[in-house]
């Protein structure tokens, strides 16, 4: 077996790096593309999940039962109340119509008196995990 001088070896170790080094890098470029449904979906996850805070604000229940009525209730109440946000919460076994996302409860009470006189049943909540 033939010893090489250190030189030599050195120069041998030095060409395999170079060459590793070039022969395993990545280019910068990436171009990502994706469906544009995708985009608005997760536009109307962030709308929804915005509405849906818990903990520190207070909401008005107009409805609790099954999902076909908590549907048409949230309709009617949509064409009617036009300037508060409403949405439909599942909450085993029965669907939930929640009204506003009120920062106190005193703001709460001013609109569900409001809200009484086309809901008799609705009260104040403030929603928890």
């Amino acid at each position: 077996m033939r010893i090489l001088s250190p030189k030599s070896a050195l120069l041998n170790v030095s060409f395999i790096a170079l060459l590793s080094i070039s022969a395993y890098s990545q280019e910068k470029n990436i171009k990502v593309t994706q469906d544009p449904k995708f985009e608005q979906l997760l536009a109307e996850k962030r709308k929804i999940n915005g509405s849906l805070t818990v903990n520190e604000r207070y909401k008005i229940q107009v409805y609790n039962g099954d999902s076909e009525n908590a549907k048409k209730t949230l309709a009617e109440f949509r064409k009617e109340f036009r300037n508060l946000d409403g949405t439909i919460v599942f909450n085993t076994p029965t669907y939930k119509v929640w009204i506003g996302n009120f920062k106190t409860k005193i703001e709460a009470e001013k609109n569900l008196n409001d809200l009484r006189k086309k809901y008799p049943n609705a009260i104040v909540i403030k929603p928890t995990k």
